[in-house]
């Protein structure tokens, strides 16, 4: 083998690394632990960047480990629909030992590493691939409650940071998690109502009443609304350390104006081109926000 059959099999073997870890919601994911540790540093808890740094490879680690026992779960549903046929599994790129090697060895270099930061962000760092892997998989064929399970792991990188940063779970913590626990609603019911043929194809069940219907547009209402009013609280002065201006207000509600316009336009529309502007919106939203509230942590 020359040096070329070399660099094809590493980049093959990258290639293959980042599929079954899901690297780009993983590190989305990561950016959102990243936010909530920046909002908890403080001149109680100071800034270090070692912390940062094991907190960003430890969450990568630890949603990648979600990622690889999801598809090792799901490898001869995710080979019936088109969006997930060719991942890593059920194209047998990666063998099912492999994969379970790999998600073996992520789960205890994540946890490892998030433990070396303190004790409480490594348990719900476990937490996070229990819930994710054991409860909310394995009830995606099983009922529209998988999305509601889901929304709990979905929910903690944010909280988590703050954790990283303070050692502490209190009413900031609370907060962003609640924040990011409200958001995962719209934005996986507009996934799944745009996906809704191909999920169908696997036996996944991800809109609350199963089918794109009003009741279920009425419900991305409803959690899209909760959610601008979650993503408001730190501005009443009753979230603890956790605050924000009434500038910075004004441009959240702002966004999540946006975000229930979006959510009004598909009960109105009732199509798949419209779910999907709604989901890109929604990861837009999510984005920004965390960027906001950092922003006004440090500039207010």
């Amino acid at each position: 083998m020359n040096v070329s059959d070399n660099e094809v099999s590493l980049r093959s073997l990258f290639a293959d690394f980042v599929a079954i870890t899901k690297a780009r919601l993983a590190i989305s994911v990561v950016f959102s632990s990243v936010a909530g540790y920046l909002l908890g540093v403080s001149d109680d808890y100071l800034f270090n960047w070692a912390t940062l740094i094991m907190l960003t490879i430890g969450g990568y680690c630890m949603v990648g480990a979600s990622n690889v026992f999801n598809q090792i779960i799901e490898k001869d549903l995710d080979a019936l629909m088109d969006r997930t046929k060719n991942r890593p599994v059920p194209t047998g790129k990666i063998s099912v030992r492999n994969a379970f090697i790999l998600g073996s060895v992520l789960t205890i270099a994540g946890i490892g590493i998030l433990y070396s930061i303190n004790p409480k962000t490594a348990m719900f760092g476990a937490i996070s691939i229990f819930l994710y892997t054991s409860i909310y998989t394995p009830l995606k064929t099983v009922t529209p409650l998988a999305v509601f399970v889901g929304a709990f792991p979905g929910a903690i990188p944010f909280m988590l940071g703050w954790v990283a940063a303070t050692n502490d779970f209190g009413i900031e913590a609370g907060t962003l998690f609640l924040v990011q626990f409200f958001w995962q609603f719209p934005h996986f019911w507009a996934i799944g109502w745009f996906l809704f043929d191909d999920y169908k194809k696997g036996g996944f069940f991800m809109l609350p009443t199963g089918k794109k219907d009003k009741k279920t547009a009425l419900q991305i209402i409803l959690y899209t609304s909760w959610l601008i009013l979650a993503s408001l609280l730190p501005a009443t002065g009753y979230t603890g350390e956790l605050k924000l201006s009434i500038v910075s207000a004004v441009i959240v509600f702002l966004l999540g104006i946006w975000m229930l316009v979006y959510a009004v336009k598909l009960y109105k529309k009732m199509d798949a081109v419209t779910a999907k502007k709604l989901m890109l919106v929604s990861v837009s939203y999510i984005s920004l926000l965390q960027v906001i509230y950092v922003l006004d942590k440090f500039i207010r």
